[in-house]
This record gives structure tokens, sequence and C-alpha cells, in this order.
């Protein structure tokens, strides 16, 4: 099969889907793409389904080489975006022909573009799931868990019928560049932390540590007393972690699956793609959401991008 050669693969590109689910009891991480909700739009623009495997890039300075005529969508990071030295518009889909070159600058704002190209990118699941995991060494291209490197193939269909240029409205498009303010569902141990340490997580302004990757991002600030532990438990993506030094660290999608640091809630499952487009020392808050209302919202945002 044919698809996209890769000419310059960037600091750090990795091959996504949905991720790998059903092996957290043995270990496995689910991975996937850190910002669902840019995925799910760069995949909506072009028809795909949910899930469908495309590129998650880090920071930018990627260029691909088409060898067949088909359709790219691209979203998140803003990134600057050619094809053929002809500017393109992010969180938009656009054509590529046999040949020519599209290329990603370095972001100007956000950490994370997604890459999309009709029907998604070709690969051989492992555990079920295409998605990279470079630490545990799973899935991507050659299923060992690397990143894209230069002279690799992104293999993929050719077509370019029944599509014409589009892009996501504005309302739907987050800016980056602001403060996040990121929701967060109590729970976990909660309740043992003292009163005058939950106030204290949701009234002070955290920094963003420059020690953060896809396993989780760590947080700058007033040191929390936390309650002891003396047990694990099994974790999941977006749980808020307060270890011994009282430093905040919120798990991502390359997650451990047990951890024993005490929990003091979860991050809105639809806020995590913000963090995750966080930049080293940007500003964070916290403000409260209750768990109907964040499920709420979660099953409409499922329901919209067609999730199974």
């Amino acid at each position: 099969m044919r698809g996209l050669q890769v000419v310059k693969p960037g600091p750090l590109s990795l091959l996504q889907d949905a991720g790998r689910q059903g092996w957290q009891h043995l270990g496995v991480s689910p991975s996937g793409p850190l910002d669902v909700h840019a995925a799910a739009w760069a995949n909506r623009l072009l028809g795909n389904a949910w899930g469908a495997p495309l590129l998650e890039v880090a920071l930018g300075d990627v260029e691909l080489r088409s060898q067949v005529d088909t359709w790219l969508a691209f979203t998140g990071a803003d990134m600057p975006l050619t094809v053929d030295d002809r500017a393109q518009m992010g969180w938009s889909r656009f054509s590529l022909r046999a040949g020519q070159r599209v290329r990603l600058g370095y972001a100007r704002s956000g950490q994370r573009g997604y890459l999309a190209v009709a029907g998604g990118f070709a690969a051989r699941p492992v555990l079920g799931s295409v998605s990279t995991q470079v630490r545990e060494g799973l899935g991507g291209l050659d299923g060992q868990g690397s990143a894209l490197r230069e002279g690799d193939l992104l293999p993929c269909a050719a077509t370019l019928s029944g599509q014409r240029a589009a892009s996501v409205p504005w309302p739907y498009r987050p800016d980056y560049r602001a403060d996040a303010e990121l929701r967060v569902i109590t729970g976990g141990d909660a309740a043992q932390f003292s009163a005058v340490a939950r106030q204290a997580f949701f009234t002070q302004r955290w920094c963003l540590s420059p020690n953060s990757d896809r396993m989780g991002v760590r947080l700058q600030g007033e040191a929390l007393q936390a309650p002891l532990r003396q047990w694990s438990l099994g974790v999941t993506r977006g749980a808020i972690q307060i270890p011994p030094d009282g430093q905040p660290i919120i798990l991502l999608a390359d997650h451990q699956t047990m951890g024993g640091y005490p929990l003091l809630g979860f991050v809105h499952p639809l806020d995590l793609g913000r963090l995750a487009q966080c930049t080293a020392r940007q500003a964070l808050r916290f403000t409260q959401v209750s768990l109907k209302r964040a499920q709420d919202e979660l099953r409409v945002f499922y329901r919209f991008f067609g999730r199974p």
C-alpha cells in the first residue's frame, strides 16, 4: 500500500487511535490521543469512524510527501501548515495530490496537533490497537512502540471523491494561549484531605511543570498536605495524585495502571485535552463540577462524534 512518506518526523510524532482498551488489569496502559477533542474533530472532518488511526504531532517540524491523491484534516495546536508552500488553515480539511508535500512548522500555541487522513492510516493492531506506547514498546507502524522516523511510510488509501474544503466552526476551536481553567470531579480520597488542603487546591494558581509527558503532568505551587495511604489501587486517566512533596500529578493517556498516592479527584474528561495543550510554566486553575454534569456532557460529546 502507498501513503505518506516521512521526510521530517518532528520531535515526537505518534500514531494513535481510540486506545488500547481492556488490558489495564494486566498492567497495559490504554494510550490514545492526549487531546481527544482535537483528534475527534480531525476524524469527523473527513467522515472517518470514531478512533480512526491518525498522527499526533508534538511541537511540530514535520514534513510528509504524498504518494496518493487524498484528503487530510489538521486540528489541535496552532502550527504553520502548508501544502507545497501554500498556506492552509488549521482545524480544516484539504486535498493533497500525489507528489505534494505537507509541512507543519513549530507550534505557536498549544503543544500537539492531529493530522488525519481520509479512511485513517493503516497499521497492524497490537492488543487491539495501533496506538503508540513508547514506554511499553507497543503499537505504532512497527508494532514496537516506535515514534515516527525519517523514511517511514504512513499507509493510506487513495481517495479524492465526495469531499470539499471545510473547517470546524470557531466556537469549537479552543484558545490555547489563555490560562487554562479545568473542571474537577472530587472523589477518590478527597474526604480524607483536610478542608484547608481541598480549598488550597481550588483557590491557588498552579504552574505546569516542564517535567511532564504523556504519562502525566506535574503541577507546581504551594504544597498540599496529603493523607497517608498504605495500599495501591487502580488508577485512570485524569486522576489527580498528591505525592509526599504535595505537588499534584495528573495522569494522562500513558498512565500506569496502579498507584499508591492519595487521590484528590479527577479532571473532567473533556478538559484533559486542554490540559494536554498547555505549555511548560503555563498557569492553571481548577473548579469543581458534579459527576452528573460531567457524565451528561460526556454523553453528548460521544453521541455527536459517533463513538460506538
